[in-house]
C-alpha cells in the first residue's frame, strides 16, 4: 500500500509539474530526495512512462487542433488547395522547431553530456531560478502574431530555445513560451505552438525509452505501479495543462516567477 500511495505521488508530481514552466523531471529529482523508501524505483522508467500519460493528455485536449493539422497537411499535398495552406505551413514549422533538440537529443544521450547533472538537486535549484528571470522578463508580453503569422525563423528561435530545455531542471513547456514570446507571439498562439511541439518530441522520448522498458523484466505488482502512475499523470496533466492555458492567455505568469524564485532559493539553502 505503501509503495502505490508513493507512485501515485510521483504521476501526481509528474502530472502538475509537465505543462507548467517549473520542470517535471527536476521536480521528480527533488521529490527523489525528500520522499524515502523509494530505491525500488527506476526513475528512467518512470519517467518514460508518466511521459506516455501526459503526451496522452495532451492529445485528447489537443485532439481537434491535431486532426485539423493532420487533414490539412495532407489536403494540400493533394488538392494544393489555399485553405490548407496555413496549416500545413503551421506542420512545417513544428517539424523545424523540433530538428534541433531531437539532434542536440541524440548527442546528448550518446555522450552523456549532463549525466553529471541528473543527480544535483542544488542544479534543479540553479535552473528554477533562471527560469523565474526569464518569466519575468517576458511576463507582460502580448505579441500581435496568430498561428498563420508564425514564419521559419520563429520556428527556428523556438527550436532552439527548446535545446536549452535538454539541460536537466530547464522546463520545456517554459522555454519554448518564452521563445514564442520573444517571438511576438500572441500568448495563446504561444502556448498552442509549444503544447502541437511536445508531442513529436514526446514520441520520441517514449521510443527511446521503449529499450529500457523491455531490458527491465519487471514484475507484474511493479508494471501495476507503473501504470498507476502513468493513470494519475494523465490525469494531473490534464488538468495541469487546461489550469496553464487560462493562467497564460490572462498574463498571470508572474506567479511561476515567485514559485521559481521561492522554490529555486529553498532548493538551495536545503539540500
Amino acid at each position: 500500500m505503501l509503495d502505490l500511495l508513493r507512485f501515485i505521488f510521483l504521476g501526481i508530481i509528474q502530472g502538475i509539474t509537465e505543462p507548467i514552466p517549473v520542470s517535471s523531471s527536476g521536480h521528480l529529482l527533488v521529490f527523489q530526495k525528500l520522499v524515502g523508501g523509494i530505491e525500488n524505483i527506476d526513475f528512467g522508467i518512470l519517467a518514460t512512462i508518466t511521459n506516455l500519460g501526459s503526451f496522452l493528455a495532451i492529445c485528447l485536449i489537443f485532439k481537434n487542433r491535431i486532426i485539423e493539422l493532420v487533414k490539412s497537411f495532407f489536403g494540400y499535398l493533394k488538392n494544393k488547395d489555399k485553405k490548407d495552406y496555413n496549416n500545413y505551413k503551421y506542420c512545417w514549422y513544428v517539424v523545424i522547431a523540433t530538428i534541433p533538440a531531437g539532434i542536440m537529443g541524440l548527442i546528448v544521450t550518446k555522450l552523456g553530456i549532463f549525466d553529471f547533472l541528473e543527480e544535483n538537486v542544488k542544479f534543479v535549484g540553479v535552473t528554477l531560478l533562471i527560469t523565474a528571470l526569464f518569466l519575468f522578463l517576458i511576463r507582460n508580453f502580448k505579441g500581435s502574431k496568430d498561428s498563420n503569422k508564425i514564419t521559419f525563423k520563429d520556428a527556428i528561435v523556438v527550436g532552439l530555445f527548446q535545446v536549452v530545455a535538454l539541460i536537466p531542471g530547464i522546463s520545456r513547456s517554459g522555454s519554448t513560451i518564452v521563445a514564442g514570446m520573444f517571438r511576438k507571439f500572441k500568448r495563446d498562439t504561444a502556448f498552442d505552438f509549444s503544447f502541437i511541439l511536445y508531442i513529436p518530441i514526446s514520441i520520441a522520448t517514449t521510443m527511446l525509452g521503449i529499450k529500457d522498458l523491455i531490458d527491465a523484466n519487471l514484475s507484474v505488482n511493479m508494471i501495476c505501479l507503473y501504470l498507476t502512475s502513468m493513470i494519475f499523470a494523465f490525469i494531473f496533466t490534464y488538468i495541469g495543462t487546461k489550469w496553464f492555458r487560462n493562467l497564460v492567455t490572462k498574463g498571470k505568469l508572474i506567479y511561476f516567477v515567485y514559485y521559481c524564485l521561492v522554490v529555486g532559493t529553498l532548493i538551495l539553502i536545503f539540500l
